[in-house]
């Protein structure tokens, strides 16, 4: 059955992959952003430009939505006020503006940041949420935003998925990407040896697309996201590296001096890394994902090593396009600053 999805951060990472995704499935799609959405499937989607903090710009998007898919959210490295104000104030906005409009269902995407540093793992749906940083915090506000929608009778699935990349992530990943194209060692935090999780895109657009067509009674509840296949940091990005073919090693720092050190610089404005990249890089980091399996239906295709590879495969592809550009979206390459001198010497 067709039906016209909104997506919310439709120019981002996620939000364009998703907008892509629809279309090729045959549903409407109508976006909104902040910025321009600049892409080829601009005239097959309906576009507004906007901060979902604006109420009346709303009201106009989500005329005829069936369904939206809530994915915008202010990063890490904006301001504080900002981080809240997007993800906290935004989310309310969405849901309220949305089942005014007699909306059927608002995805909302978390993260698995709500979880902190966890002591236990595998990670389920169940454990106690501790946000790193403003980021963090501000996801898990925006989670009891969605519960009380819920209590009033809608239907809000909440998705949490792993750190995710592939086709078009920039960022963080492009760093690395960037220092793996260079032919260069790649620095860690920590031993290496914890692992590590992470998430394809591809195989969250699925689990998003399963929650807005199985039955409300049965999504209307969160769900973890991640790979179902890794290794230990060290041994998933040594595949990358391998995969590179320049017979380059990961290099472990001991985390006694890596943190205090990217925490210095990052409060130098001299390194785009910020708490929550270097403070769980050293730590165990996995959740599970038998929920999504069992009441969703789905399975991810990639394991952490193949969404390096993947992702890195893509960047050697268009690296160019991007020579110049910079921002702090995940879909621009970010400032090295510092980091440019230091990958000298690796």
């Amino acid at each position: 059955m067709k039906k016209t999805f909104l997506v919310t951060g439709a120019s981002g990472f996620l939000g364009y992959n998703l907008c892509r995704y629809l279309l090729k499935k045959g549903q409407n799609v109508v976006g909104v952003d902040l910025y321009d959405f600049n892409y080829p499937e601009k005239s097959r989607i309906k576009f507004f430009k906007g901060d979902i903090r604006d109420k009346d710009l709303l009201k106009k998007v989500m005329k005829n939505v069936d369904v939206v898919v809530h994915g915008a959210a202010a990063l890490p490295l904006w301001p504080r006020k900002d981080i809240f104000s997007t993800n906290v104030d935004g989310t309310r906005n969405i849901l309220e503006e949305a089942f005014k409009a007699g909306v059927d269902r608002v995805i909302y995407i978390s993260s698995t940041s709500v979880y902190g540093i966890p002591k236990v793992h595998p990670v389920d749906e169940d454990a106690p949420l501790v946000g790193v940083g403003p980021y963090g915090e501000s996801k898990i506000k925006a989670e009891k935003v969605c519960l009380e929608f819920r209590k009033r009778g809608y239907c809000v699935p909440i998705i949490r998925p792993k750190t995710f990349s592939g086709p078009f992530r920039l960022g963080v990943f492009q760093i690395l990407c960037d220092w793996v194209m260079r032919g260069k060692n790649i620095p860690i935090v920590g031993s290496g040896k914890n692992k590590y999780q992470l998430l394809h895109v591809d195989d969250l657009l699925d689990a998003i697309y399963l929650t807005s067509i199985k039955p409300k009674k049965i999504v209307n509840d969160t769900f973890n996201i991640g790979a179902t296949e890794f290794d230990s940091m060290k041994g998933d990005l040594q595949k990358l590296l391998d995969y590179a073919g320049f017979g380059k090693r990961v290099i472990p720092i001991p985390s006694i001096i890596a943190i205090p050190t990217l925490k210095l610089l990052e409060y130098l404005r001299l390194s785009p890394l910020y708490e929550w990249v270097y403070e769980t890089a050293d730590v165990d980091h996995y959740v599970s994902v038998e929920k999504a399996q069992k009441v969703l239906g789905w399975k991810p295709k990639y394991s952490t090593a193949e969404v390096w590879i993947d992702t890195y495969k893509w960047y050697l592809k268009h690296y160019k396009e991007y020579e110049g550009k910079s921002g702090v979206t995940h879909r621009v390459p970010w400032n090295q600053g510092i980091l440019s001198l230091v990958r000298l010497f690796f």
